[in-house]
């Protein structure tokens, strides 16, 4: 059973950080697409950013660039969303999500197969 759990949310002043976590147990982080998406009250769900399973490629959603990293670490089967200079905009629930393509990563959240219970993060102006 793949189970996907966030944890590291919290409230944060604006210009602040916060490292999200995404804890996998029944598939292996390297080995899939994992992607962090959010959503906020009223609005679609977004693509944040992601990290490929072949080559450990990046890519991030324009707001975020060079705010925020997302990374993994293989021996901890863990992935992470490492956000700085934090904006009241970033406000949102974040949810993690991994799917079995080896190749690129995918903005869309109806290519991922498995998602974790989100975190909220709130960030106060």
């Amino acid at each position: 059973q793949v189970q996907l759990v966030e944890s590291g949310g919290g409230l944060v002043p604006a210009g602040g950080s916060l490292r999200l976590s995404c804890a996998a147990s029944g598939l292996t982080v390297g080995s899939y697409a994992m992607a962090w998406f959010r959503q906020a009250p009223g609005k679609e769900r977004e693509f944040v950013g992601g990290i490929s399973s072949i080559g450990s490629l990046t890519n991030s959603a324009d707001s975020v660039k060079g705010r925020f990293t997302i990374s993994r670490d293989n021996a901890k089967n863990t992935a992470y969303l490492q956000m700085n200079s934090l904006k009241p905009e970033d406000t949102a629930f974040y949810y993690c999500a991994a799917t079995g393509d080896r190749y690129g990563i995918s903005r869309a959240a109806s290519r991922y197969v498995y998602w974790g219970q989100g975190t909220q993060v709130t960030v106060s102006s």
